[in-house]
């Protein structure tokens, strides 16, 4: 039987290990952008300033591949994707090329030359120093250098607006999205909705929890992984989200954890089934969903708060903080849902629910519609 000691060691070393592979990850992302940008920066200066033309661009990485036999990360598209993260960019030129014995180091920014540009107060807005120059270099090591270099490309192709785009980066960061993960919150427009459900959180939570509840929901959410008919009920919506509970999860965020759908709370001598219950850890709040595949109605609200008086009083645990009751439904009034929610001490939101997913112009006609294809099948 191995010792308590043993087992630290083992648990210690392990921890050792980790860090040093995340670390490893870190410093070879820092250096691949770093690479990657000064060649960027080489193609979009030669090609403007000779003529060359843009067409270039294919033989130099033709000619790579014969000079370098197996390179790879440095095809015809990558190249141009290395050029367009430079010409993006372009204004943090200064923090990030220098070339010194072909080693790239952060040098001090010319700060006049980014004064005026959009991404400044945008920089600036991220720390707490004073030296411009110091905020530029800080936002470039701790932000920009920590993102990989496909969800750049990501980022400069799907997010026009840099305050978007800078959004995602803090995300992306602090919850090691991958590129997928990305794209999915970019489509389903998190940037856009994160904190607009309408709610009464201001008059039923603790001050403390403010914040956080309404940064914690987003006024729509997007289930493209989910298709349903018209007359499809609740019950189907919530077997289908039972069936993609993983990706139902990525739509709701990082900190919810699922405890269980048709979840039993007994009233008196009467059962109630809350459709989908989950617990949020940085809120410390069970989070109670309904799923209403209609519009809004007031009567929805009198029974959400029935559901969540029932959690306070047997689920929650001491320590734990109010219950949360989301309902989520194809329509909403908002001032429906404002006066419906007046007058009742729990926390409740409102927010709307996407499942269809509309076929691109592009490939209207290519396929058959729904009603073809039953009749087909």
């Amino acid at each position: 039987m191995q010792s308590k000691e043993y087992i630290k060691f083992i648990s210690e070393i392990k921890d050792s290990i980790i860090q040093s592979r995340y670390k490893a990850a870190s410093l070879a992302n820092r250096e691949m952008l770093l690479l990657y940008y000064h060649t960027g920066y080489k193609l979009s200066e030669k090609i403007k300033n000779s003529n060359w033309g843009t067409g270039v661009v294919r033989n130099i990485s033709d000619d790579l591949q014969k000079e370098l036999p197996g390179l790879r990360g440095f095809s015809y598209r990558n190249l141009q994707k290395m050029k367009q993260f430079y010409e993006k960019y372009e204004i943090l030129s200064n923090a990030l090329l220098s070339v010194q014995n072909q080693d790239f180091v952060i040098m001090p920014l010319v700060t006049a030359q980014i004064t005026d540009n959009e991404l400044m107060p945008l920089i600036t807005a991220q720390t707490d120093k004073e030296n411009k120059e110091e905020q530029v270099e800080n936002f470039v090591e701790n932000v920009f250098l920590k993102i990989g270099f496909t969800h750049h490309i990501t980022l400069i192709n799907k997010c026009k607006d840099i305050k978007e785009r800078i959004f995602y980066f803090q995300k992306t960061i602090e919850n090691q999205w991958s590129v997928t993960i990305l794209e999915h919150h970019i489509t389903s427009r998190l940037f856009q909705l994160k904190g607009k459900m309408i709610n009464n959180f201001e008059s039923t939570l603790p001050k403390k929890m403010h914040k956080h509840a309404t940064d914690a929901f987003k006024s729509e959410y997007l289930l493209d992984y989910i298709n349903l008919d018209e007359e499809d009920d609740e019950r189907v919506l919530e077997n289908e989200i039972m069936r993609n509970i993983k990706k139902f999860i990525m739509s709701l965020g990082n900190d919810f954890s699922f405890i269980g759908n048709q979840y039993r709370v007994i009233v008196g001598e009467e059962e109630f089934f809350i459709d989908l219950l989950f617990f949020h850890r940085t809120l410390q709040s069970l989070i109670a969903i309904e799923l209403k595949r209609g519009k809004f109605k007031a009567e929805y609200a009198g029974k959400m708060n029935l559901y969540l008086s029932a959690l306070d009083e047997y689920v929650k645990k001491e320590h734990e903080n109010p219950s949360i009751g989301i309902i989520l439904c194809k329509e909403k009034d908002d001032k429906v849902v404002e006066f419906s929610f007046r007058d009742y001490n729990k926390a409740m939101g409102v927010a709307k629910l996407k499942t269809s997913r509309k076929i691109p112009e592009k490939f209207k006609g290519l396929l058959p519609d729904t009603d073809e294809l039953k009749k087909i099948l």
